[in-house]
Parts: structure tokens; C-alpha cells; sequence
């Protein structure tokens, strides 16, 4: 969502760190730009008005601290202002509240309520373990009950049951009711909505807030509207008095400046944003990782919790132990390529690596995209087991049948083939013996300047056992991948060799791939 924002920031703000001094001239040009690339986002003109005037403020005046030069400095007012715009702290849903806690869902038809309440509901069952009850008052859009209700069956969360003919407001105070019966510790409301705000939506919606005492209403928004999201805000809280935003869709194409205003013009804080389809594709919304990637400084933090919720840890620990013997088969790669899949494939990955958000251009321009995953999964489930397990069987024949059975050519095939010939002499070398091993060293080397420490099963040591990191431990995370060098554009990755460009070599030794950069990334451009 926030790519052409972080392209025209990114150039502005780098245009500004090259220079050995900056006078008050260059600064306000530099806020100039600034202030059109956040209009040009449909941010809204006050909140950019009120932004460009607090860091001009402390940008002319500031005080340089010594080893830093002023563009840098710039780029840390610019940093930490945006991170005031958009919040300062992440706030997460409130459930300090006697039980049941009633949680009520408000917003236009078609913002995405429904999936919400049941991505929340998930959320909260998986997360925190809460028994949640969802209902549906509904009774206008054809068929939102029965939605409701197979969401529920799908995601394995209680809902109530339908009966027709009953007002909103009393399927509220049945559904506290059965909440209370039930030893529910949550109940989600998911009220109806309508194309446009009017008088009779804002009175039924008073009438269920009376009749079911909401600790949270949520106002869920789709992040595509631009202003009119801000907008709506303002009128859903001067009425009924919301307590926090979700904004949904924010995987999409649209500008960001929905979500740049929407803290700043209503006060509400946004607590979760929608980033997918799927039921687990629901984020807390944290300030500071917005604006570490909006600025193109990554979002370390975040990556280490998208990897511990969907890398399975017994698949995780047995490839580690193959890996240390240096091997590496077919299955194996399907399976790191659906990994990297469930993780938002190359481009999720690439955006949330520090200095890395601009190699996504270099992969599109090169062919590469994460319709590739799909075709290369496809090529190894068309093979035997036999050949999985030993490419070297494949011969002109059985590439032909391989070929017709996976939709694809004898090149794609030989490609990936070729890419997973590199990566298996990478393991070997990696699982090498001596000092433990490549593999087991820049593991170690990650995890200790990440301040992570720990073991996988079969490394010895080295990568961290990421379903067991406490939470404030990931909090801390960011600010010590910082000061390693992680939270600047460029850095380098720590126990990489801390190369410019992060993954350009492992303490000297060349990847196949990405000019010497990341396995199995054939045929792209080196990084200059």
C-alpha cells in the first residue's frame, strides 16, 4: 500500500543524508517535496500542514549529535514525527472488562465487518485463548447471518443461532445473554451497514450500544476510500463514540493516506489492519513498524512474527538436521518455497528486510514474481518420489512428462533444476565440518546480534526457536537490529557479512543467485 510513498520519500530523504551540511534552504525544498509526496497519498492537508511545520521546527534547530551527519538527522525527525502522526504506541483491542466482553463491529456495507469479526474472533481464540461468541444483527443484507455462521464453522468459533423475525437490538441482548450462559469470554457483535451514513442506521446502532453496553466498538474502514474513510470516522464517532479503527484491504493497491490521517484527524487509535484475505491475515497496528517501512528501514519485527506463526517447527527442526548433513532434495525446496508462500512470498519478504525494498523492482523487471513459487511447486509434484529424491534420474523423456503434467517447458524445468543444484551445494558447504560449520556460524551470528540466542533442533545453536520469543523480547528487537546496523536503509544483515545490499555474501563466501546474493533467485541483476 505504501510503495510509491516510500519510493518518493526514500529519494527525497536520500537526497538529503549524501550531503556534509545542510542550510535552512535545502531543508525547506527537501519539506517541499516531502509535503507533496504525502498529498499526492491523499494524506489529508492539515495532518501533512502539521507535520511538515513540526519538522521544520526540529529540523532547523536541531542540535547535531556528533558521528551524525544533518541529513541523517532529518531523516530521524521525518521517522519519529511519523511515528507521532500515526500514533506514537500501538494499541491493541481492550479486554480488561468483566466477561462477557461485548465488542461491537460498526462501519459502511462492504468495509469488510463480517470477515473482521471472524478474523478477530480467531485471533483472540488462537492467540489468547478466549472462548468468543460471534452474532450476526444483520437483517437486512440477504443471507449476512448465514455468512456469519459459516465463518464461524470454518474458523471452529461458537456462534448464535438464527432466529428470524428478531430486531437487531434483541439479537444483542440474546446474544450477552448466551454469552453469559455459555461462559464465553468474548462476544462480537457484527452489526448491518449501508452504502452511505443515515439517520436510521446511527439510531439503530445508539439502540444496540445501549442494549448490549459495548467495552469496544470498533469502526472497521476500507483503507481504498482515501478521505471519505476519514470522514465516516468523524461522523461514526461524533454519534455513537467509537473506540478504535480496523482498516482492511491495506494489502492493496491504494495511496496510505487513509491510514496516515485517520490517527491524526479522529484521535481513535487504529488497532488492527487488515493485510488479506485468509483468517489469520489480520495485524496489530504498530506505528513504529508503518513508519519503518514506509521509510524503507524494514520491519525485522514483524517478519520474525509472521515466520514463527507459519513455519511448523517439527518441519523446521528436521530440516535443519538435513541441512547440517549437507543434504537438500526436491521436497525440501517445495517445501521452503511454500514457506516463503505463507509468508507473502518474495515481495512480503523483500519489503520487510531493511535496504532490501527496492530489489523488488529488480526481481519484476527480471521475471520474477510470486506466480514463480506456484509453477515451481507445480514442476516438483509432477515428478515420482524417486525423482525427487534423486534429480539426477531425470533425463529428456521424463522432463517431457514432467513438463506436460505441470503445464510448464523443458527450460523451466532445467532452471529449476539448476537453482536447486546451487542451493544443495550451498548446504553441503554449509554443513561442512569444521568451527561447526558455515551454516551453524552465520545462524549464530544472526541470532546473537539480534540478541536472540538460543538453538533450533539439529543446528546446535544458532537460529532462535521463534513460537517461543516473548513478546517483549520482539518488542526490543527492533532497536537492537538498529543499533546492529538492521534499521538503516543498506546495512547489511547481521552474520552476512554485513555487505551493503544485506544479502550479497556470507562472510565472503558467494550465494548462488542475485549476483552472489540470496539462493535460488537465478538470472537477476547484480545489486550496484
Amino acid at each position: 500500500m505504501f510503495e510509491n510513498l516510500q519510493d518518493r520519500l526514500g529519494s527525497i530523504l536520500n537526497g538529503l543524508t549524501g550531503r556534509g551540511a545542510l542550510s535552512e534552504a535545502d531543508v525547506s525544498a527537501a519539506l517541499r517535496e516531502v509535503r507533496r509526496a504525502l498529498l499526492e497519498a491523499d494524506v489529508a492537508l492539515d495532518v501533512v500542514r502539521s507535520f511538515t511545520d513540526r519538522v521544520r521546527e526540529k529540523a532547523v534547530g536541531a542540535e547535531i549529535l556528533k558521528s551524525i551527519k544533518p541529513g541523517q538527522m532529518v531523516v530521524k525527525i521525518v521517522h519519529d514525527e511519523l511515528i507521532e502522526m500515526l500514533g506514537g504506541e500501538g494499541v491493541g483491542v481492550d479486554l480488561h472488562a468483566a466477561a462477557p466482553v461485548v465488542i461491537m463491529m460498526v462501519g459502511l456495507q462492504g468495509s469488510g465487518k463480517t470477515t473482521t469479526s471472524a478474523k478477530i474472533a480467531h485471533r483472540l481464540s488462537t492467540r489468547e485463548k478466549k472462548k468468543v461468541l460471534m452474532a450476526s444483527l444483520d437483517t437486512r443484507r440477504p443471507a449476512a447471518q448465514e455468512q456469519l455462521r459459516q465463518l464461524g464453522a470454518q474458523a471452529n468459533i461458537d456462534t448464535l443461532p438464527i432466529i428470524s423475525g428478531q430486531s437487531p437490538t434483541d439479537i444483542a441482548a440474546r446474544a450477552v445473554q448466551a454469552a453469559k450462559l455459555g461462559g464465553h469470554d468474548v462476544v462480537i457483535l457484527d452489526t448491518a451497514g449501508r452504502t452511505h451514513i443515515d439517520e436510521p442506521l446511527m439510531v439503530e446502532m445508539a439502540d444496540i450500544k445501549k442494549r448490549s453496553n459495548p467495552h469496544e466498538i470498533l469502526l472497521v474502514a476500507d483503507s481504498l476510500t482515501g478521505q471519505d474513510a476519514v470522514n465516516l470516522a468523524r461522523s461514526f464517532d461524533e454519534r455513537v463514540g467509537i473506540t478504535g479503527l480496523v482498516l482492511t484491504r491495506m494489502d492493496g493497491d491504494g495511496r496510505g493516506g487513509a491510514a496516515l490521517s485517520m490517527r491524526a484527524v479522529t484521535g481513535k487509535p487504529i488497532k488492527l489492519i487488515g493485510v488479506g484475505e485468509k483468517m489469520n491475515e489480520l495485524e496489530e497496528f504498530h506505528p513504529r513498524r508503518i513508519a519503518d517501512r514506509i521509510l524503507g528501514m524494514g520491519d525485522i519485527v514483524s517478519l520474525v512474527e509472521r515466520a514463527a506463526e507459519n513455519i511448523d517447527a517439527e518441519k523446521a527442526a528436521a530440516m535443519a538436521a538435513k541441512m547440517a548433513k549437507g543434504k537438500f532434495d526436491l521436497d525440501d525446496l517445495a517445501d521452503q518455497l511454500r514457506q516463503m508462500q505463507k509468508m507473502g512470498g518474495m515481495g512480503g519478504i523483500m519489503g520487510m528486510m531493511p535496504g532490501m525494498a527496492g530489489m523488488k523492482d529488480k526481481m519484476a523487471a527480471a521475471g520474477f514474481d510470486d506466480k514463480l513459487f506456484g509453477r515451481q511447486i507445480a514442476i516438483i509434484q509432477s515428478m515420482t518420489k524417486a525423482e525427487r529424491t534423486n534429480p539426477d534420474l531425470l533425463k529428456h523423456s521424463r522432463k517431457k512428462r514432467i513438463a506436460a503434467g505441470s503445464g510448464t517447458d523443458a527450460a523451466a524445468i532445467n532452471k529449476l533444476l539448476k537453482m536447486h543444484r546451487q542451493m544443495a551445494d550451498m548446504m553441503k558447504m554449509m554443513g561442512g565440518k569444521g568451527k561447526g560449520g558455515m551454516m551453524k556460524q552465520m545462524m549464530g551470528g544472526l541470532a546473537g546480534k539480534m540478541g536472540l540466542g538460543g538453538g533450533m533442533g539439529g543446528m546446535g545453536g544458532g537460529m532462535p526457536d521463534l513460537s517461543n520469543i516473548d513478546p517483549r523480547q520482539l518488542e526490543a528487537l527492533q532497536k537492537q537490529a538498529e543499533a546492529a546496523g538492521l534499521g538503516k536503509p543498506g546495512g547489511g544483515m547481521p552474520g552476512l557479512g554485513g555487505l551493503p545490499g544485506g544479502l550479497s555474501g556470507l562472510g565472503g563466501a558467494k550465494l548462488p543467485g542475485l549476483g552472489g546474493g540470496f539462493p535460488g533467485l537465478p538470472g537477476l541483476p547484480k545489486k550496484k
